[in-house]
């Protein structure tokens, strides 16, 4: 069975999309993710075009991953520069990544307007740079920019460049359709010539990265697998410059479900849904409910003779069991599809459920209500799981609010202050604190925390880690609703919370309250044990 390597390009590429903005930690909590469901490799991003990237790869050097290798990505040296002697190379070598990715240029238009250089030096300068970087016992990817359109311009010139990061040691050659111009019978006519140029090298490696500008990224990615590709680039959900990048979740299902390709096990397949989700969090963008595969609607049936099929047999209206890949059939109009949900949701954190029960079928209806006010709990698994054992009758909240006011200063050219003060009830006892901070939510935590770590010690283990705004409902302007998501860990677990209000700071303490007293029912439980 021919391997099939999973190249993800998020981090990088990925993030060039309009609205995204990665910090060094969102992309090391990606990663983590991406290595749990199984990718091969990971690009960082470039560690020569920004501070961050450079920050990132010092990080990431004491993260432990399983399986994946990241990946530094940057172009060949400058023109008429020595190799030894260009800066770019240099910083993708002091990243001291496993494997490096170097783009070169494939067009002539490329090589003659954008780097003012003869077709002869940038054949050069391809070859310099992957034999000094496989040379220095870096695996390269060797990119080739623009091969497509370069190929219909002048076929000859595109695979000389080919030939060159070949020739130099390039493991594998990545064929890209950097503009997402061309069209799937293309990709199989332009890679058929290029196996034909290859004929006499058995051992030449193609690869594949598709923009999405057709809106056939995907198809190209997966007819060039047909192809012969063995390595596939792409990212989570399609993020990317333009209209995006091939995405990986929709091309790595296709491979396994479809084509009996398997570059994922089933069980690491089973968490693609969970993945896709926590990095549309990550990134703070709105999961794309009709995404295949992993998209909430993806297996969703309303009423009528849809919903009565696929309750007798499944396959009467799905393409594959949704559990393949970590997602839920949900039949919008029937109250038993909800419970069944909540029962699934409960088993996972270890709860055996009744859907007669009573509480399950309250609590049911309750979700559906804050659903619809604006609340998802994809994201933020801890303020569920409250919900939940509250529903069941369990004591998990160590506190109750009784109120909260914060004042926020300014005057003159001076800074901007910001005092919170709370009164919160612990057992019988009210406590009253004030505290400053950074912004109203930081005051907030400040002034929580004073009232309660005198009682909850453990509290100083607990530390929000993210922290992200959204506005639900645009067109209100500043009486939109607003959903805050606040991650947080006490170094072992990290668990997410939510908010929804109208008013951003108290959106703000929802998701706050619901952080700490998860993490201190957490603390409990540990004490326990």
């Amino acid at each position: 069975m021919r391997e099939i390597e999973l190249y993800d390009t998020t981090l990088r590429d990925g993030s060039q999309a309009e609205g995204i903005n990665f910090s060094v930690y969102d992309k090391l909590q990606i990663v983590r993710k991406l290595d749990e469901l199984g990718i091969h490799y990971i690009e960082g991003g470039w560690p020569g075009s920004n501070p961050k990237d450079i920050a990132f790869f010092q990080e990431i050097k004491r993260v432990s991953l399983r399986k994946a290798n990241i990946v530094a990505f940057g172009s060949t040296r400058r023109a008429r520069v020595r190799v030894e002697e260009d800066h770019n190379i240099r910083l993708l070598l002091e990243a001291e990544t496993p494997a490096v990715a170097i783009f070169g240029k494939s067009w002539t238009l490329h090589v003659r307007e954008a780097l003012k250089t003869s077709l002869e030096e940038n054949l050069r300068m391809i070859h310099d740079s992957v034999s000094y970087l496989t040379q220095a016992g870096r695996e390269v990817i060797y990119d080739a920019e623009h091969f497509f359109d370069g190929f219909k311009a002048d076929p000859e010139y595109a695979l000389k460049t080919l030939q060159a990061a070949w020739d130099a040691g390039a493991k594998v050659l990545v064929l890209c359709d950097t503009n997402g111009g061309t069209l799937p019978f293309e990709i199989e006519e332009i890679f058929t010539q290029v196996w034909d140029f290859f004929a006499s090298h058995k051992s030449v490696r193609l690869g594949i990265h598709a923009h999405n500008d057709s809106g056939v990224a995907v198809a190209n990615s997966l007819v060039a697998v047909r192809m012969g590709a063995s390595h596939v680039q792409g990212t989570m959900n399609g993020y990317g410059e333009r209209c995006g990048n091939a995405n990986l979740c929709t091309i790595i299902p296709n491979l396994k479900l479809k084509m009996n390709l398997h570059p994922l096990s089933d069980e690491s397949l089973q968490k693609l849904f969970e993945v896709s989700h926590f990095v549309s969090e990550i990134a703070n963008m709105r999961h794309d409910d009709y995404q295949p595969y992993v998209g909430r609607s993806a297996f969703a049936h309303k009423g009528g003779i849809h919903a009565s099929a696929i309750l007798r047999h499944p396959a009467t209206y799905e393409h594959v069991p949704p559990e393949t890949v970590g997602n839920q059939r949900r039949i919008l109009v029937s109250e038993q599809a909800g419970r069944s949900n909540l029962i699934y949701r409960a088993k996972e954190m270890g709860i055996t459920l009744d859907a007669q029960d009573p509480r399950v079928v309250a609590l049911t209806q309750k979700i559906k209500e804050a659903e619809n006010a604006g609340y998802q709990f994809e994201g933020a698994d801890a303020s569920f799981e409250i919900l939940l054992r509250e529903a069941l009758g369990e004591m998990i909240k160590s506190f109750e609010l009784d109120g909260f006011r914060v004042i926020v200063e300014k005057r003159g050219g001076k800074e901007t202050t910001t005092e919170a003060t709370i009164k919160v009830k612990i057992d019988r006892e009210v406590v009253h604190t004030a505290a400053e901070g950074d912004g109203p939510v930081h005051a907030l935590d400040n002034a929580l925390r004073k009232a309660l770590e005198t009682v909850y010690p453990a509290l100083k283990n607990i530390r929000l880690s993210d922290y992200k705004v959204r506005v639900l409902s645009e067109k209100e302007g500043t009486a939109a609703r607003i959903r805050v998501l606040i991650q947080s860990t006490d170094g072992e677990k990290t668990w997410g919370t939510v908010g929804v209000s109208t008013d951003i700071i108290e959106a703000s303490w929802e998701a706050l309250a619901d952080s700490l007293q998860y993490g201190l029912w957490r603390a409990k439980r540990k004490e326990k044990e």
